[in-house]
């Protein structure tokens, strides 16, 4: 008997080393360059508080706000408001206590089918568009591919403000997924971070500019590999709690979501490990 169960453990073992060597090279052979963030010619423009078109910025230009708050947005007509309501009064207050404070929200409509960009673009005409700005894409890219295009725009911020989904939300499942997904998360790719997943993310212009340049998940688990590039380049993460309000309306659908995070989190690990994404150490980013 014991023969027989050492034999099926190698082979269970073998197999195992068979899958595993097999999923890398697949990983390897499906790993594709950098996502190029080709424009189409609407999404070089942005239109100011008088519905006149205006050349987008370049993050290549000299920054002139001190944040700028990036808030992809995929049909979110009904939730953005309450966002917008929120943050642009927090942001109007603090400006008026201290006056050399100066800030723009930058929304990213990622391809919507809705109503998102006009909703999105009163803000601009009640605050102007020095302060709020609408950007429309011509097709849904994901939330990571939403913020990498919207980081060629940004004019501005010395620090650029990332938030992932307008609105956060939670549930039992979810929560269960979520430990879930953490424990592979710490396994395959990021340590010492407790939620990588959080929507509420501060950088600072350099480092936005180094880690998403370097990106290449443009989905869910963008967040992750985003982690990954900074702890690799040695900058520095603190996590801060935040108060969070939940609203339901989420466009993530919890099983077939997480599925794919976990796919991308192997693929991750395993390309940057097999040498099909590379990244180049220069130097330390403050």
């Amino acid at each position: 008997m014991a023969p027989v169960l050492l034999q099926l453990a190698v082979l269970g073992v073998a197999l195992a080393a068979a899958a595993l060597i097999l999923i890398s090279f697949v990983a390897f052979i499906t790993a594709t360059e950098m996502p190029h963030l080709q424009r189409h010619e609407e999404e070089k423009f942005f239109l100011n508080a008088r519905g006149q078109r205006e050349a987008l910025p370049s993050i290549q230009d000299s920054p002139t706000k001190q944040l700028s708050v990036v808030v992809p947005s995929y049909n979110e007509e009904k939730r953005l408001p309450v966002m917008m309501d929120e943050a642009l009064g927090y942001l109007e207050d603090r400006q008026k206590q201290d006056p050399t404070f100066t800030y723009e929200v930058i929304i990213v409509d990622d391809g919507s089918k809705d109503q998102t960009s006009k909703v999105a673009f009163k803000y601009c005409q009640k605050y102007g568009s020095d302060k709020v700005r609408v950007i429309t894409l011509v097709k849904n890219r994901g939330k990571g591919g939403a913020i990498r295009m919207d980081q060629m725009a940004i004019a501005c911020g010395s620090r650029a403000h990332l938030e992932k989904e307008s609105i956060a939300q939670r549930s039992y499942f979810r929560t269960l997924l979520m430990y879930g997904f953490h424990f592979l998360v710490w396994f395959l790719c990021v340590k010492g971070i407790r939620d990588t997943q959080c929507g509420f993310k501060l950088l600072t212009r350099e480092a936005a500019s180094r880690t998403f340049s370097s990106l290449h998940i443009e989905r869910w688990a963008f967040d992750v590999e985003l982690l990954y590039i900074a702890q690799f380049f040695k900058i520095p993460i603190a996590e801060i709690a935040v108060n969070w309000t939940e609203i339901e309306g989420s466009k993530l659908v919890p099983f077939w979501s997480w599925l794919q995070m976990g796919k991308d989190l192997l693929f991750i690990r395993l390309r940057y490990l097999t040498g099909a994404w590379r990244l180049e150490q220069t130097r330390k980013v403050n």
